[in-house]
């Protein structure tokens, strides 16, 4: 008898427990992949929400590379898309949807906040706004679609330097989130795992392995450049 939740076939795990057994490797693993890539999508839903309200209570965008989140909204367009076009079960890319939001809110934030808006800006946006539906429809040729997706891996390596070097020239992170750059890192890792197992494209894999790495980096050096909370000296009476 077929059990199944979500789209996760808990059959051989109700059936080995009932028989009072450990299930078998590759049915525990296949569960707990499926399940934790639900948990990925589910947290991807409050994963920016920290440097959003950062920025929003603070009214700045001091130490924030512009640059990173303009890249990071074309990056999680194009994933998102590929996804969406190559019948990939919603556990395996369903976050893409919730941060590709959560980025365009953040993007609208920070030119809010660095108004006036030069020419450059605004046409940046016009021109995302007039392709982005084209490639969330998969309306163009397969063979471009797939150097975009090839493409994406490299775009979110660009998307993190500019921020990283921003980072270490100011030797101060300024209004970076810890807890975003930090769920960033441990949601690669665990995507890591869920593609391994759902034996998902090696470019998938490599992204994630690129990913822990580059926010490994950010996360660090928020650690590494945190100012000291001042102390008061105590008065000896």
């Amino acid at each position: 008898m077929e059990f199944e939740i979500l789209g996760i076939n808990l059959s051989c795990v109700v059936s080995a427990i009932s028989n009072g057994e450990f299930p078998q490797k590759d049915c525990a693993l296949d569960v707990l992949s499926k399940a934790l890539g639900y948990c990925i999508v589910a947290a991807s839903i409050i994963v920016k929400v920290p440097q959003i309200y950062i920025i929003w209570k603070n009214k700045s965008i001091k130490g924030l590379s512009v640059a990173s989140f303009e890249l990071e909204v074309v990056g999680f367009t194009i994933a998102l898309a590929y996804c969406l076009h190559n019948d990939l079960p919603f556990s395996a890319y369903g976050e893409l949807l919730f941060l590709l939001l959560q980025a365009l809110i953040l993007i609208a934030l920070i030119y809010y906040y660095s108004s006036p808006l030069g020419a450059r800006t605004l046409l940046k946006s016009t021109i995302y706004c007039a392709v982005a539906p084209t490639i969330l429809a998969g309306r163009i040729n397969p063979v471009l679609f797939e150097a975009l997706y090839a493409s994406q891996h490299a775009i979110f390596l660009f998307a993190r330097i500019p921020q990283i070097w921003k980072n270490y020239c100011n030797k101060s992170t300024g209004e970076l989130s810890f807890l975003t750059s930090f769920m960033n890192a441990a949601g690669c890792i665990v995507r890591l795992f869920t593609s391994i197992q759902e034996k998902a494209p090696t470019s998938m894999i490599a992204g994630s392995v690129l990913g822990i790495f580059m926010n490994g980096i950010l996360v660090s050096q928020i650690l590494a450049y945190r100012q000291p909370s001042a102390k008061k000296d105590k008065k000896i009476e």
